[in-house]
C-alpha cells in the first residue's frame, strides 16, 4: 500500500489578541498584538479508505462564537470529492467545540477518541465553567450516544489505528488530547492538533491559554518536538495560518482553502 494523502483544510478563521492566545502572556514582557487563528480539520485517505481527523464546527456554532466561516465542512468535503458516507473512521483529537461539530454527517463511521477524553467530558467536572466554555454540549451528547451505540473506539497511550496511522495521547490542552502521525510517500505528517496550536508555542516554549494540565502540556511539547526532529517528519500545527504557507496548496487558485501535507514542506 502506498503512503496516505494528508490534506489540511481551513474552514474558519478569526482575529484575536496575543493575551487571549498565550497563557500568562504578560510574563514574556512583550506588547500585546493581533493574532490570527485559523481553524482546520484533516483528511487522510488512500485508494482504500478515508479517515477524517476532527470535524470542525457548524456555521451556527461559528456565528454564536464570532468566528468567520471560510468554507463550511460539508462544502469543503464536496470540494475535495469526499463523500461523508464513505468516511469509515473519524478521529476526534479532543472534545472542544471546534473539533466535534458535524458528526451527524458521518453516519457510517466509527469514531475514535481517547478514553480519558470521553470520560472527562461525560463526567462530573466538565460542566465547570473553565472547562465548559470550550465545549458544544450537543456534540458531547452525540459522542455519548454514539458510545452507547457501540460506534466509539476508546484509545489510550499509543494506538495503531491502521497501517501507517498512529495515534498518541499527550493530554495537556485537554485531559486526553491526541496527536496523529501519518505515513506518506514523502515521509510522515505529524498532526499536532491542539497539542501545538501555533509553531511558536513549540519554538518559544509558550503554552496556550486553555490548558487542563500545564505539566502535561509541556510534556506534549517535548513529545511533539522529539518526533518533529526526526528526518522526513512534517509538523502541522493545529491553528497556525503558517500551515497554509508551509505546504503546497490543493487549489493554487485558492491557496487559503487547503494544503497537501503529504507532498512535504515548501522551501523556506
Amino acid at each position: 500500500m502506498t503512503g496516505w494523502e494528508v490534506v489540511a483544510v481551513r474552514y474558519a478563521t478569526r482575529t484575536t489578541r496575543a493575551r487571549e492566545v498565550y497563557l500568562n502572556h504578560h510574563v514574556y514582557g512583550e506588547p500585546d498584538r493581533d493574532v490570527q487563528m485559523d481553524y482546520f480539520f484533516w483528511v487522510v485517505r488512500n485508494d482504500e479508505r478515508t479517515v477524517l481527523i476532527d470535524t470542525g464546527f457548524t456555521p451556527e456554532v461559528g456565528r454564536s462564537r464570532g468566528r468567520t466561516m471560510t468554507c463550511p465542512v460539508p462544502e469543503a468535503l464536496q470540494r475535495l470529492h469526499v463523500d461523508p458516507a464513505e468516511v469509515d473512521t473519524v478521529v476526534i483529537t479532543h472534545a472542544h467545540y471546534d473539533h466535534t461539530g458535524n458528526l451527524g454527517l458521518f453516519d457510517r463511521a466509527q469514531v475514535v477518541i481517547s478514553g480519558r477524553e470521553l470520560d472527562f467530558w461525560t463526567g462530573a467536572y466538565a460542566h465547570r465553567v473553565q472547562f465548559a466554555h470550550s465545549a458544544h454540549w450537543p456534540d458531547v451528547e452525540l459522542l455519548a450516544d454514539l458510545d452507547r451505540a457501540g460506534r466509539v473506539t476508546r484509545v489510550d497511550g499509543r494506538h495503531r489505528l491502521t497501517d501507517g496511522i498512529e495515534l498518541m495521547v499527550v493530554g495537556g490542552h485537554t485531559p486526553g488530547q491526541l496527536i496523529v502521525r501519518v505515513s506518506t510517500d514523502w515521509g510522515s505528517a505529524l498532526l499536532a492538533s491542539d497539542a501545538v496550536h501555533y509553531y511558536d508555542e513549540l519554538d518559544d516554549d509558550r503554552p496556550f491559554v486553555v490548558v487542563a494540565d500545564l505539566e502535561q502540556m509541556y510534556r506534549g511539547f517535548d513529545t511533539v518536538a522529539e518526533i518533529a526532529a526526526e528526518p522526513g517528519v512534517a509538523l502541522v500545527a493545529g491553528h497556525d495560518p503558517l500551515v497554509l504557507s508551509r505546504f503546497p496548496a490543493v487549489d493554487p487558485a485558492d491557496p487559503s482553502f487547503a494544503v497537501r501535507v503529504d507532498a512535504g514542506e515548501e522551501p523556506s
